[in-house]
């Protein structure tokens, strides 16, 4: 069947796409002001501390500073003032990354049929979701869907729900306009997670690698009136797959302090381990179809949600790609850290700007993508995407660090996965450590700090 067959079967178009970064940005110092705040020295502390300098990324985007009140208080925030600060500063980014997602796709609020939404950072009932709808004036017969549990693979699994129940609306003859939306606020828990450090002498890196943001698509199956401009992308495929047996290896745990992550040493190995079997998967009913130079995966482009250094290092191993294949994935990573659910359509977005053209492997923009991400479970989310933006050329890629696991002989596993989840390139520690040298100003956001040592989905 020709990869155009097969398009137009499933008629799926992403017709917009909005992301919003909360307005601070946290330095790796962040964290060391709230750690000598609150907590003595120790082993695991400055073990932690250490790591954070050298994650690869130069700042964590956040809702607030390390002076926010929130996490200047005696003890970490409670579980319902984590909830209250998610609906106060979450839900405004997700409404405007919603309203921009809108507005691109040139569709009015009322013309959208469902909202998929997720995020594992916020649990209640009705969920944030229904505020989005709400504040958005959508109609009150839009039917909402929102995903729970799937951490860093919640974007590309909504992405995935939206376009099963649009294809049931095209079964049936009806116009399907989807609003997709993922959300993370996880900055807020880095006093619970150096709480953790200070109490148990664990080496717990999620306070060092997460960071916020909203993020939102409008996915179309194209039945209906349409606006005269391009889709973004057109999504072809998609593939999920498990990895028996891993619950116990990548999770994020409810706590009375908000959540903690798990983070297994097996992590590294189980996640490269299903990238080849899971692209397979995706790729067979499209290879037999699609031109010679898209056979294998070189010669796609890849969205990769960057979960951390070793993550995006293992793919390249795996698949044979280079850093220039994931240049939207390192960027993302190097600006504002790991946002969790909502990273991946910011991948997606920052991949058809000019900037990232110009640093495409080979100078030549790939007219199909591969998007993916991982999750508890171990789960892993594919997506194939043809990109119809004309391709324009521009400047500049970082990668992060790929310096060795600082982990000692006598470190224990835990220590040595978490050494190896932010071990990166030597380039880019100089280059991270000469921007300290340059600037001795405190870095103003305290979820910097704490998500930084979320590398876990």
């Amino acid at each position: 069947m020709a990869v155009q067959a097969e398009t137009r079967d499933l008629g799926l178009s992403v017709l917009g796409l909005g992301v919003q970064y909360p307005p601070h940005a946290l330095k790796s110092d962040a964290l060391d002001i709230l750690s000598k705040r609150f907590y003595p020295d120790s082993p695991a502390m400055k073990k932690v501390l250490s790591i954070n300098r050298y994650t690869g990324i130069d700042q964590r985007s956040s809702i607030g500073t390390p002076d926010h009140p929130l996490v200047n208080n005696p003890e970490p925030p409670t579980i319902a003032e984590i909830h209250n600060l998610f609906r106060s500063d979450g839900i405004p980014l997700a409404v405007t990354a919603a309203r921009k997602a809108l507005e691109e796709a040139h569709i009015d609020p009322s013309q959208i049929t469902h909202v998929v939404s997720t995020t594992c950072t916020d649990s209640a009932n009705p969920g944030y979701d229904h505020y989005v709808a709400k504040e958005l004036n959508l109609p009150s017969s839009v039917e909402k869907v929102l995903l729970h549990g799937i951490g860093c693979s919640g974007g590309l699994a909504a992405l995935r729900t939206a376009a099963n129940l649009s294809l049931g609306h095209t079964f049936r003859g009806l116009p399907a306009r989807i609003l997709v939306i993922a959300l993370e606020v996880s900055t807020i828990m880095v006093r619970s997670e150096l709480d953790s450090i200070a109490k148990t002498q664990e080496t717990r890196i999620g306070a060092a690698l997460f960071s916020d943001c909203a993020s939102a698509v409008v996915l179309s199956n194209n039945i209906g009136s349409l606006p005269s401009s391009s889709p973004v992308y057109s999504l072809l495929g998609w593939e999920h797959q498990t990895i028996p047996n891993t619950e116990d290896d990548l999770g994020f745990d409810v706590d009375p302090q908000g959540w903690k992550v798990v983070l297994s040493p097996r992590v590294p190995q189980l996640t490269q381990s299903v990238l080849r079997p899971a692209y397979t998967a995706l790729m067979r009913p499209f290879l037999p179809s699609l031109p010679d130079n898209y056979q294998n995966p070189p010669d796609f482009d890849w969205a990769m949600h960057p979960g951390g250094a070793l993550i995006l290092t293992g793919a390249e191993k795996v698949m044979k790609i280079t850093p220039e294949h994931m240049r939207a994935s390192y960027d993302t990573y190097i600006n504002h850290g790991n946002s969790s659910s909502a990273t991946i359509f910011s991948v997606l977005d920052r991949l058809r700007q000019k900037d990232m053209d110009a640093i495409a492997p080979g100078g030549k923009v790939k007219d199909y993508v591969v998007g993916c991400a991982f999750g508890p479970g171990i789960t892993v989310e594919m997506c194939l995407f043809k990109r119809n933006l004309d391709p324009r050329p521009t400047s500049g890629l970082e990668t992060p660090p790929e310096t060795e696991s600082e982990a000692s002989e006598d470190s224990d596993d835990r220590i040595e996965v978490e050494d190896e989840f932010v071990a990166g390139a030597d380039k880019g520690i100089s280059r991270q450590q000469q921007k300290q040298k340059e600037q001795d100003v405190v870095p103003e956001t305290f979820i910097a700090q704490e998500i930084e040592g979320l590398e876990l989905d």
